[in-house]
């Protein structure tokens, strides 16, 4: 469990991280899960609103000095960007349906050659349980931030990662460690790959943008980062089928796969999709509604907002 004050330590100094609302909100609810928990996740829907060669993360205030990447979510994200940024740009600032996750994501842009390959309809990011007891999960801290992935991978390494899924898919073929060498007409290219969900409950980032996550271990998190928060998904589809032999990341070769997360969600709107859809054991959308349970009820409104916001 979080504490209500923790001081947060991570480059560039030390920041006070009040987690009070965020605990308030989740050990308030009364959400319960049923006898017949099958998920434990809601999902985030975005399309692409730019594309760039910077990584605040990883290269922060060096504009132009990364690989390009393809950001979703928050339309000011670039190489300057902070949580206080993020957060300034206000509610609607993004291209998600939830207009209240100010969250910053990118991942390396794709090419067929030297052309990008343009992705136009919404990218899927599920928040799921990492761990076994799906009730134990606590939303993110503001300004957590890491890269999951690595653009240096071995293919070796990347079929290994624990947050491998199904590797590449297309038509039939999936647990692909590279690109298939083609993709039936009318299909299209994609990757699901899952993130660490266990903090270490100090850190907001590390040197490596890594250790201060990590995966958990026979279903529950480590004593090295005792707390659960969201489990990220990135299920991402590109438009590349047919002879994929000159489709290649900014980053390199298939295996080279690697996305950034940058949290600047609204503390109350996490709360309630993590209280609603990850400790009630429900597939929410991101409303907050269980298609196969609507007696749950759906925990935003159809403006995909609080209750009472605009």
């Amino acid at each position: 469990m979080f504490s209500k004050r923790k001081t947060v330590l991570f480059a560039g100094g030390t920041a006070a991280l009040i987690l009070s609302a965020v605990l308030t909100a989740v050990t308030g609810s009364s959400a319960q899960a049923d006898d017949l928990v099958t998920h434990h996740e809601f999902q985030v829907n975005c399309t692409v609103n730019h594309r760039a060669n910077d990584d605040p993360i990883v290269f922060p205030n060096l504009p132009g000095a990364s690989h390009e990447h393809s950001f979703v979510g928050n339309k000011t994200t670039n190489a300057a960007t902070t949580l206080t940024s993020l957060t300034a740009a206000g509610a609607y600032a993004t291209t998600c349906l939830n207009p209240d996750d100010l969250s910053a994501y990118w991942w390396p842009t794709m090419f067929r050659g030297n052309q990008p390959v343009i992705q136009t309809w919404h990218q899927t990011i599920y928040y799921k349980s990492g761990i076994l007891d799906y009730r134990a999960v606590r939303p993110f801290p503001p300004g957590l931030r890491y890269v999951v992935g690595s653009p240096t991978a071995s293919q070796e390494e990347f079929r290994t990662a624990p947050g491998a899924v199904e590797g590449w898919e297309c038509g039939d073929s999936a647990h692909n460690w590279d690109f298939p060498a083609s993709c039936p007409a009318g299909t299209q290219l994609n990757i699901r790959y899952q993130a660490p969900s266990c903090w270490n409950g100090r850190d907001l980032d590390s040197p490596d943008h890594k250790s201060h996550m990590a995966y958990p271990v026979n279903g529950s998190c480590p004593a090295s980062h005792p707390n659960p928060v969201p489990m990220l998904e990135f299920k991402i589809a590109f438009p590349a089928d047919g002879n994929t032999t000159d489709v290649r990341l900014a980053s390199g070769r298939g295996y080279t796969w690697h996305y950034d997360f940058f949290n600047a969600w609204d503390v109350p709107t996490l709360a309630a999709l993590v209280s609603h859809c990850i400790n009630g054991g429900l597939q929410c959308n991101s409303k907050g509604f269980d298609l196969y349970k609507p007696d749950r009820g759906q925990v935003l409104g159809d403006n995909y907002r609080l209750p009472g916001r605009p």
